[in-house]
């Protein structure tokens, strides 16, 4: 006898082959529509910003910019507190007046886009103010100063506090790194998911799991910071702070995939999926997380590539900014994921133990 199974009919297996074609497609169009709502045009929205001038000036500046909400101006003392505040990542950059010729704060390390919208908007409005002052002088039949027009053809003073390395030129690797702990962490979930169904549940299972999980998350950072270092990338980054910070980002993907995992079944795993494919759009690692729309900013910072591209930025150029908060997400994932992994395998075992009982048995 043969045990081959039955052959699938034409007609059954046309409309097998249709159903999996139209669930791909809305598939696509669900992630298309959700790709360009994110990112097909990044604006600022609430973008933080600092002023350095007069109290006129400030007022002038700040109804100008926060008109609309694309901005939040905040006013500094001085050119220096500015700079501080762009290092401690409470300003993406900021305008420091001082006597006709403002100065531009930038930190490309923050955000390469957001700089370059701070350059561009910056040249146009310093031109337009140059311009004014030589348009009033004409009309009013005055000469024009050689230093009014020495102002309008050259460019205005930009400084970046916080500049990109010539190894990440164009500020992408952040990204990179990000993307391949998700997809390595998505990875080793399923993989050591397959292994739950060669022993009975346990604590000593339990425990064993957990324990396989931190030590794939150390070992992923260890591996992301060999392949940063043979690029160059972060050579000059708080080093310990970036490898924890790795390690949490790997263990906070693993850790909650398996939780998942643990409660739903297979199904669970799908939870690794959704964080590489809908959260590291939204993650801030290529597109600054006030150039996203609200709603993917706030829901993007709380899933663990969004918190994990915090701590990596600044690890990496920032080392006078707060990480906490990022920190404090990334390990609310890793422990309550660590922590569902060993009640489920605890509660597994004791009802096991209670049936066995209740059947007379050892």
């Amino acid at each position: 006898m043969s045990d081959a199974p039955a052959p699938v009919g034409l007609r059954k297996l046309s409309k097998l082959g249709l159903a999996i074609a139209v669930v791909g497609a809305l598939i696509q169009l669900v992630l298309g529509v959700y790709y360009l709502a994110m990112a097909h045009s990044p604006a600022p929205n609430d973008l933080p910003v600092g002023i350095v001038g007069t109290a006129e000036q400030r007022a002038q500046l700040t109804t100008a910019l926060e008109e609309g909400g694309d901005f939040k101006v905040e006013a500094y003392d001085d050119a220096t507190a500015l700079q501080q505040a762009i290092r401690e990542r409470k300003a993406y950059g900021g305008v420091a007046f001082a006597g006709q010729q403002p100065t531009l704060y930038v930190a490309t390390a923050a955000s390469p886009s957001v700089a370059n919208l701070f350059k561009a908007s910056f040249s146009t409005a310093y031109q337009e103010q140059v311009q004014g002052q030589v348009d009033q002088l004409v009309a009013a039949g005055q000469p024009v100063p050689a230093q009014t027009v020495a102002l309008l053809a050259s460019a205005p003073p930009v400084t970046d506090v916080v500049p990109l390395p010539k190894q990440d030129s164009a500020g992408s690797s952040l990204g990179f790194v990000i993307q391949a702990l998700c997809l390595g962490g998505s990875i080793a979930s399923l993989a050591l998911g397959r292994l739950r169904g060669l022993t009975q549940h346990s604590t000593a299972r339990g425990l064993g799991h957990a324990a396989l999980l931190v030590v794939y998350a150390l070992a992923s950072a260890g591996v992301a910071l060999l392949a940063m270092s043979l690029f160059g990338v972060g050579k000059d980054a708080h080093h310990l702070t970036l490898f924890g910070g790795l390690a949490l980002i790997s263990l906070a993907v693993t850790a909650s995939t398996a939780a998942f995992v643990a409660l739903f079944g297979p199904a669970g795993s799908l939870v690794g999926g959704l964080y590489f494919t809908l959260g590291l759009i939204i993650s801030g690692s290529s597109i600054a997380p006030e150039m996203l729309p609200r709603a993917g900013n706030a829901i993007g910072q709380l899933l663990p590539p969004g918190a994990g591209a915090t701590v990596a930025r600044d690890a990496m150029y920032f080392p006078d900014a707060s990480t906490v908060p990022a920190f404090v997400v990334l390990g609310v994932y890793a422990g309550l994921g660590l922590l569902v992994i060993l009640l489920t395998n605890t509660a597994a075992n004791r009802t096991r133990s209670t049936h066995r009982l209740a059947r007379g048995e050892d």
